[in-house]
């Protein structure tokens, strides 16, 4: 498993594509597989919160923080690079839109990506909702 973790955090790094992996490295269609079974099964969200925990705890903060900050980003995109496009009318941009959760150490929560066109009330919420467990849009 470590080469599999290893390749796909020099994929995060590079910002390469699947096919362009080193030959040191696992071939790129193990490491995807494994990607996307851990993808689907929560694992990679798993392992953040376990790390984001030990973070919190290093630091002599309670394991989950009591209070978080959200805010929003809508991000202008080329045509057809974005499933979830939509117009946010404030920023007059077309593009999706970040939605993201921190608590007060600025450690990531989570993040939501959502069409530009939802409003920063109904992201939060949907947000809030993504860090519960309330809803399945991870």
């Amino acid at each position: 498993m470590y080469p599999v973790v290893n390749a796909v955090l020099y994929l995060l790094c590079q910002g390469s594509t699947w096919r362009a992996l080193p030959g040191d490295l696992p071939p790129w269609s193990t490491v995807y597989a494994y990607f996307r079974r851990w993808r689907k099964e929560l694992t990679w969200l798993q392992v953040h919160d376990k790390l984001y925990k030990w973070v919190r705890v290093a630091a002599s903060r309670e394991p989950s923080p009591w209070e978080a900050g959200f805010d929003s980003q809508s991000v202008e995109t080329a045509t057809m690079i974005c499933t979830d496009v939509g117009f946010d009318p404030g920023k007059q941009i077309h593009g999706p839109k970040r939605f993201i959760t921190v608590d007060l150490l600025g450690l990531v929560l989570r993040v939501l990506v959502t069409s530009a066109s939802v409003p920063e009330r109904a992201g939060a919420k949907l947000n809030v909702h993504v860090l519960a467990g309330l809803s399945d849009e991870r």
